[in-house]
């Protein structure tokens, strides 16, 4: 097994490790408030500074890593993930609004500098020449990864049936320690430092691409959240009468099957070896997945089971959305530059987080007031502005090729 391999399996190990915990914990969260008797618009501001925090750690990360270099900005992420874990294991008294809020920023900060450290370690790892196994290897690394986070949420629906919250948190500190330990010792040192030393002011991106794909970015994830992180697993129990293990396991199979899609992207979207999608591929699923939010709010207004609307949208949604991602995660890593690439990558993924942020919010202030197909209709009005977006990145934009000193070091 060549160096190259072996990085690559280490970062994801991390990063599957990582993401059981956060998607474990997103559902504990939502589902052990809401048994407390939370609002869905109080349960959304829990995740509040999750997101905002997800904002400022991308952009201060990108610069990190660039600065002491990938291995420790992973490693300082799943840290950080272990305290805010630890954080919630204080009596049940203690967990309060502010406390949980507290602790979801550190996690949030976590998270991202886990990513942000995982999706620009590939790009020095995969010769610039190597467009194609940059693809189907960025494309493994998300998919795999939100197939776990998929099992994340059942896992967190389990745990807090059979371990209850504290317990639940206990464990995935425990395990998730073990796995920091082991990534202290194997991460290459030298991983992802830039050679040019970059000044602060260089965290905000200066190409037209990398900007527009970034906004395209927020919108996509905005249009998301905005009825998945808050609306959805709510309605299911209210509306439908779903326990919490069939809520959790839902959603659990829902992102395991999302997260198989987006591994096999490359080979819905890569049909000839020596054309590699761009513009126009981007465009073009952008577009199909903007009708399947407003086609499932037209369906819930009919006689149509909800059920087989909502469960069936839902499906559909998920294929068309793992595409997306997919491919936008491909096409940053690509345009990114070799030399720093953490601060490209990390301008990209803060827009990732503004998104997030603003589809979290919205999804518990809307669902809250006006019902789940208001939430829809947002969800896309905000795809069509991700489509016009990336319909505008520029034509002859393409890779960035590695430098001869990366070259020299894979």
């Amino acid at each position: 097994m060549d160096a190259a391999v072996r990085q690559y399996l280490i970062i994801t190990g991390n990063y599957w490790a990582f993401t059981l915990t956060d998607g474990a914990l997103r559902m504990l969260v939502v589902l052990h408030f809401h048994q407390l008797g939370y609002s869905p618009l109080e349960i959304a501001l829990l995740f509040l500074f999750y997101e905002l925090f997800g904002v400022v750690t991308n952009l201060v990360g990108g610069y990190l890593g660039a600065r002491v270099g990938l291995n420790r900005t992973m490693n300082i992420g799943l840290f950080l993930q272990i305290l805010a874990l630890a954080m919630l294991t204080v009596p049940a008294a203690m967990l309060t609004v502010p406390w949980v809020m507290a602790a979801q920023a550190l996690s949030g900060i976590a998270k991202d500098l886990n990513k942000m450290s995982a999706k620009s370690g590939i790009k020095l790892l995969v010769p610039g020449s190597e467009q194609g196994r940059l693809y189907r290897w960025v494309a493994l690394l998300t998919g795999s990864k939100n197939t776990l986070k998929g099992v994340g949420f059942f896992l967190g629906g389990a745990l807090l049936m059979l371990a209850g919250f504290q317990g639940a948190v206990v464990i995935m500190a425990g395990v998730l320690a073990l796995v920091w330990l082991a990534s202290l010792v194997l991460l290459r040192q030298e991983l992802g430092r830039s050679k040019a030393r970059p000044k602060f002011r260089d965290i905000l991106s200066k190409s037209r691409a990398i900007n527009i794909l970034s906004l395209a970015r927020m919108f996509l994830f905005g249009a998301r959240d905005v009825w998945f992180v808050v609306a959805l697993p709510v309605y299911l129990h209210t509306a439908f009468g779903w326990d919490y293990w069939r809520v959790g396991g839902f959603m659990a199979l829902w992102i395991i099957g999302y997260g198989a899609i987006q591994a096999l992207a490359p080979t819905l979207t890569h049909r000839r070896a020596d054309v590699l999608p761009g513009r126009g591929s981007a465009a073009l699923w952008a577009g199909a997945l903007t009708i399947i939010p407003a086609t499932i709010a037209l369906a819930l207004g009919t006689g149509i089971s909800p059920q087989m609307v909502l469960v069936g949208g839902l499906l559909l949604f998920g294929a068309l959305f793992a595409v997306n991602s997919s491919l936008h995660s491909y096409l940053i890593v690509s345009l990114a530059r070799a030399d720093g690439v953490s601060l490209d990558v990390g301008f990209y993924y803060m827009s990732n987080a503004m998104g997030r942020l603003l589809g979290t919010l919205l999804s518990g202030a809307i669902f809250q007031v006006y019902g789940i197909q208001a939430c829809l209709w947002v969800s896309s009005l905000m795809l069509l502005v991700a489509t016009w977006a990336v319909a505008r990145l520029p034509e002859a934009a393409g890779p960035t090729p590695a430098s001869a000193d990366q070259e020299q070091i894979l």
